[in-house]
């Protein structure tokens, strides 16, 4: 039933507008990306919601496009999607990210599905508990029966709708644990967290079981999907040693290490993030993908140069599967401060051009 609501959502609008009404689709014509290889990519999870707010997207030749095929022309062949539970606004829930997903799947690029596992922003600072599963957030095997319904939910109606997915992160920036931060039940009471919550320092074996739950019931779904295991700070080696040693420690079955990059002005980090792809592969024996990257949006010159750098690097490495830019199609100062994106009037910046040119070599 749940399913059928869904699908019904996206069909009907919601939240999940269709692309602004003055975008015309343009004929098929020949993919200027492979569907295969390295990834290059961006997560564009805002552009529904950028839309409905009246945004318009440019080409460099000024043409008005939709964004996703716009990132197609510029080279990406790939676009990550973030999922949240019950979000208050509707946005990134699994209606909006179907409605995104139909777009990347219709220009045959392959697509990454971030799964939050929190009705908003889950990050090293925050793993906020959903508000639905706040009643039995201290049983941790409760909340991992959770995390397996809901995974495979959201996956299902994807694979329903005929959604391929490549990769799944079970988790975003999980550097930390996820599901930990504590709340109040239904009653008001603050939650004893003494035997459930999984925090990578105080419960391994939780985090591992979460983390677990989420994995095999993406490989129910989409048997062939790789899974992703998300910490940020990829400049740092020690920064995520908690959750890969938590989930070898407990045999976690996972595919790919995750890194989010934000160098934040400091050029060397892009090396020491490339240096730490080769590090991880030989401590753990995965491949590595970076699924965020995002640079000054006022200095499109450095972006170029550090995005040719990093991509350059990690393509040499032989270990890394793709690059993935966080929200480029953003304005300035956009959701209460971003300022990485790569756009400026609603077009592409010279930052990306990095991409362009990686996709042409």
């Amino acid at each position: 039933m749940l399913m059928t609501i869904l699908a019904a959502a996206v069909i009907s609008g919601g939240c999940t507008t269709e692309p602004n009404p003055e975008y015309t689709p343009p004929a098929e014509k020949e993919p200027v990306t492979a569907s295969t290889g390295f990834a290059l990519g961006a997560d564009i999870s805002w552009v529904t919601e950028l839309e409905s707010e009246g945004e318009v997207f440019y080409n460099a030749e000024g043409d008005n496009m939709e964004c996703t095929d716009l990132m197609k022309e510029i080279g990406m062949n790939a676009i990550r999607l973030r999922v949240w539970v019950n979000p208050e606004e509707g946005w990134s829930s699994a209606s909006d990210v179907l409605a995104k997903a139909l777009r990347a799947q219709r220009l045959g690029m392959r697509i990454m599905i971030d799964f939050h596992y929190s009705d908003t922003w889950a990050d090293p600072g925050k793993q906020v508990i959903p508000s639905a599963w706040l009643e039995f957030a201290a049983d941790n095997e409760r909340l991992a029966e959770a995390v397996t319904e809901h995974t495979t939910e959201v996956l299902t109606l994807l694979k329903n709708n005929g959604i391929d997915v490549t990769w799944v992160q079970v988790g975003n920036e999980t550097t930390n644990g996820m599901l930990y931060t504590e709340g109040a039940d239904a009653d008001g009471n603050w939650i004893d967290f003494e035997n459930g919550g999984g925090s990578v320092w105080n419960h391994p074996e939780n985090y591992a079981a979460l983390t677990e739950a989420g994995c095999q019931a993406v490989k129910s779904v989409y048997p062939d999907a790789k899974t992703i295991v998300h910490v940020d700070q990829g400049h740092n080696i020690d920064r995520g040693a908690g959750v890969f040693n938590a989930l070898e420690n407990n045999n976690v079955d996972y595919d790919i290490i995750g890194l989010s990059l934000y160098p934040n002005g400091a050029a060397s980090r892009i090396r020491e993030c490339v240096s730490n792809i080769t590090s991880l592969y030989e401590k753990y024996g995965r491949d590595v993908m970076i699924c965020e990257v995002g640079m000054a949006y006022d200095d499109p010159d450095a972006a170029y140069s550090q995005l040719k750098e990093l991509i350059s690097g990690a393509q040499d490495s032989g270990h890394c599967l793709g690059v993935f830019y966080w929200e480029p199609e953003a304005p300035a100062g956009y959701n209460g401060g971003y300022n990485m994106g790569a756009f400026e009037n609603g077009a592409p910046t010279h930052a990306l051009d990095a991409f362009t040119e990686a996709a042409a070599e």
